[in-house]
């Protein structure tokens, strides 16, 4: 069972303690992430940047339970997550996390309608459930005459749209998103980005990856990784004690 996390803002949805992340490459120990302290409220928008290797990957893989620290504490949505099993971390993954990838990671032998419904299936539900789910989350991202379509009859910002949509079926209180855009011509990547600020106004906490400044300064903050630390903060930021 996940330790309740210490008294704090009970608006904190994510919270780093002290994280440090150190892979073994050969002889090297390469910091991936070297001791930090942060929080994001919810229903905030975040962009985290950085050069290649700053740590900035790493922490979206921290945070959204793809990875795990080598030391300190991560609380989600106030449960410190950081000594779980597999099986204890993917039920906390299906629970509040929901993700969109630069590439899509959509299955070409789905329908757009069965791709949505993906997650569902992990979590139990019933088909009929699943399919009205699913019906109700394309006709919410502009996707309602796609659903028996597959990835390869979509375009680059529908096939997005579809993730996006996925990545709402189990309703996540955090939607982690890495480059999301990076895929798009510059038209389809902003349509992609106002339905991102969209579902943030919605209550939503966005926390995006990207190397685009012009789509970070949309975000409510920005945070700049260097050598697997906080280089500097932009907007509004709430660090943790």
């Amino acid at each position: 069972m996940a330790k309740q996390a210490p008294a704090s803002d009970n608006q904190e949805i994510v919270k780093l303690v002290n994280a440090r992340k150190i892979y073994q490459m050969g002889t090297e120990q390469v910091k991936a992430l070297a001791g930090v302290n942060v929080s994001f409220k919810k229903g905030s928008f975040w962009a985290i940047m950085g050069p290649s290797g700053s740590g900035k990957s790493t922490m979206m893989n921290i945070l959204g339970c793809l990875d795990r620290l080598t030391s300190g504490s991560y609380y989600l949505a106030g449960h410190d997550v950081s000594q779980l099993d597999d099986n204890s971390l993917s039920e906390y993954r299906l629970r509040y996390l929901g993700f969109i990838f630069q590439s899509f990671n959509l299955i070409p032998q789905l329908t757009v309608q069965r791709n949505i419904e993906l997650p569902l299936y992990y979590l139990g539900w019933d088909a009929r459930q699943s399919a009205a789910r699913a019906k109700e989350l394309a006709e919410q991202v502009g996707l309602a005459d796609r659903v028996g379509h597959r990835p390869t009859e979509l375009s680059g910002g529908q096939m997005q749209r579809v993730a996006i949509a996925r990545a709402l079926a189990n309703d996540p209180q955090v939607i982690f998103a890495d480059e999301p855009t990076g895929n798009l011509d510059s038209a389809t990547g902003e349509q992609i980005l106002e339905l991102l600020i969209k579902l943030n106004r919605l209550g939503k906490t966005i926390i995006i990856v990207t190397h685009e400044p012009d789509i970070a300064k949309r975000a409510h903050g920005r945070l700049h990784m260097l050598d697997g630390l906080i280089d500097r903060i932009e907007g509004s930021y709430n660090e943790a004690d």
